[in-house]
């Protein structure tokens, strides 16, 4: 039982770890693939609403762009003012507001958007408000840009015409993240980095406003201030939303004109954007749930995983199951052997294996010594029935060939041998029965003093020939039993037999002048019923064996001085029979004690 609970829960503690490494696994994984999903998705929905936001005066149309948004990414997404007075709002009306904005749209000042043209003031490139170029210029500026691009490739550098958002073209190298390194002599000259009209005057503007503003901070670095927007080299190259501060001075000074001209882009570009909105995200309420759908790799773990603990099941299984096997094994080869090997099985465990082992060397024991009784037992039923038989066939022929006459002593001698062989057929007939459980009784009230003065009469003669003295006594009685020693429902004559025999045997081993005595008395709720006698008594190593078929304490004594062997068994059979057991006490030299326990039964008045 401990081996197949260690099995089992080493078997779930293998499952269970690896269940719940497999689930922290696709489960970290999982999330980590979708909180970076979620954080793209989030810098998409901020991105495009900044994009929109740059790219229009009001919100009057983001309803549109929300309801596309929140169905592509499954998420809430509600714009408010800043006293989060609604704008738009993917979720239906009533619904509540996270507690806190996601974000602030704000394409003036956004410091989460990356995108080349961003400069460290945070504005948005996409918001161009009075630089976007009209249609004629971009017309003019393609125009210069393929014109320039040509002059790069007869000189074997690649490079493409990529538009800003302000609707001029910058050529950029061939994997479109920078200028070319290397710029020709010739290639550089031309209209194509030149402002436009547009840029001129949007630059204006601007140069007038942050001149306004260093006479108010700084007076000394207003003359010193100029604006040079970044047409060629370098990133970014859009004119207009990002110009280029070129002046001489402190650090702190050129830290206030930086501020100046921050304040006086946003001043000019503020007319052309979306007012500040706050940004809410939520989970989303879409009818459909997430789906289970595992990767290939989570389905590769999964079923690694379980074939790992389906390897380790089996492994355990195998060595337990041979375990407990190994000993079974023993066991069933032991009982198919012949029934003259009596083989015995090692035992090596004190569990039920262990205990089913000792049980079968016990029966083989057992069935060892009771093949020896049945060899002991044909051959004395052999011997038993010999002797009568061969005095009886000796005795016929000497009188059929005349040498003895059949007289009375001749007749006396036969009959004699007759009656010994009925005898121990009669006893062989009586174990017989009782062993199939066919032995009938006839059950009647016995008083057990009459019972015991019938059995000395019937032998106080064979005893007195002994020279042995047979009493019957009442043997130590309480104040309450003093009428008597009680009686039994049992058969008579049975009892008188197995007296008897008790009888008989303490007689033939008595010498003469020793007693032999029967007594009954009273113990509780049985009778016990005893035959002691003065004889020589039985040694303590053949006591156990006095009841079994056959046995005689000296082997080497004859029937006629040692008896049948037969008596006891079927003293022992009869008792157990009516219920009771059979006992033997005995000390060398001095007698034994023989006793009947027996069951006691009501005297017949009060029943």
């Amino acid at each position: 039982m401990v081996r197949l609970l260690i099995a089992s829960v080493l078997i779930a503690v293998c499952s269970v770890a690896a269940t719940a490494w497999l689930a922290v696994a696709t489960t970290t994984r999982a999330l980590r693939e979708e909180q970076g999903q979620a954080l793209a998705d989030d810098m998409d929905i901020l991105a495009r609403l900044s994009g929109y936001a740059a790219a229009h005066p009001d919100w009057k149309d983001v309803r549109t762009t929300v309801r596309d948004l929140s169905a592509r990414t499954g998420r809430r997404i509600a714009l408010t003012t800043a006293d989060r007075t609604p704008i738009a709002d993917s979720a239906p009306p009533g619904a509540s507001l996270p507690p806190r904005a996601a974000a602030t749209v704000d394409p003036l000042r956004t410091d989460t958007y990356s995108e080349p043209g961003a400069q460290l003031s945070g504005t948005d490139p996409r918001v161009v408000g009075p630089y976007r170029l009209t249609a004629d210029e971009r017309s003019r500026l393609d125009a210069l840009g393929r014109e320039q691009q040509d002059c790069f490739t007869r000189h074997g550098i690649d490079t493409v015409l990529t538009r800003t958002p302000s609707g001029r073209t910058v050529l950029t190298a061939a994997d479109g993240v920078a200028a070319p390194d290397y710029v020709p002599e010739r290639c550089a000259e031309g209209l194509y980095d030149s402002l436009t009209r547009t840029e001129e005057k949007a630059l204006t503007v601007l140069q007038g406003q942050v001149e306004q503003c260093l006479t108010r901070e700084e007076p000394d670095l207003s003359r010193q201030l100029f604006l040079a927007p970044a047409l060629t080299g370098g990133t970014p190259r859009t004119p207009g939303p990002e110009p280029g501060l070129v002046m001489k001075g402190e650090a702190a000074a050129v830290r206030a004109a930086q501020d100046c001209l921050g304040q006086a882009r946003r001043a000019q570009l503020d007319p052309y954007v979306a007012p500040v909105a706050e940004l809410f995200l939520g989970g989303g309420d879409s009818a459909t749930g997430p789906r289970w759908n595992m990767s290939p790799a989570n389905k590769t773990k999964v079923v690694g995983a379980a074939g790992l603990v389906l390897a380790v099941t089996l492994a355990v299984t195998a060595v337990v199951a041979s375990r407990l096997v190994r000993p079974l094994r023993a066991l069933t080869e032991a009982a198919q052997q012949p029934p003259d090997r009596h083989v015995r099985v090692p035992v090596t465990t004190r569990d039920e294996t262990g205990i089913l082992a000792e049980a079968f060397n016990d029966l083989a024991e057992r069935r060892e010594r009771l093949e020896a009784q049945r060899k002991a037992f044909v051959s004395d039923v052999a011997h038993e029935l010999r002797s009568p038989l061969t005095n009886i066939r000796g005795w016929l022929e000497v009188t059929r060939d005349g040498l003895v006459e059949p007289d009375a002593e001749l007749l006396g001698a036969l009959h004699d041998e007759a009656l010994v062989l009925q005898r121990v057929i009669d006893d062989l007939r009586d174990l017989s029965a009782a062993d199939a459980g066919t032995l009938r009784l006839h059950r009647e009230p016995v008083a057990v003093d009459e019972l015991l003065a019938q059995v000395a009469a019937a032998h106080r003669l064979a005893a007195e020939a002994a020279g042995v003295t047979l009493r019957a006594g009442p043997g130590e009685r309480t104040e309450a039993e003093s009428g008597g020693a009680g009686w039994l429902d049992a058969d008579p004559v049975r009892l008188r037999q197995a007296l008897g025999n008790l009888v008989t045997n303490a007689v033939r081993h008595t010498p003469p002048g020793g007693t032999v005595t029967l007594t009954g008395r009273r113990d509780g709720d049985q009778v016990l019923l005893e035959v002691a006698d003065t004889g020589t008594g039985i040694a303590s190593d053949d006591l156990p064996h006095v009841f079994e078929r056959f046995w005689r304490a000296e082997k080497s004594r004859s029937r006629r001085t040692g008896g049948s062997g037969l008596g006891l068994p079927i003293v022992r059979q009869l008792t157990d029979a009516h219920g009771g057991s059979a006992e033997a006490a005995s000390t060398p030299g001095e007698g034994s004690v023989f006793t009947l326990r027996l069951p006691a039964a009501p005297a017949p008045h009060d029943g």
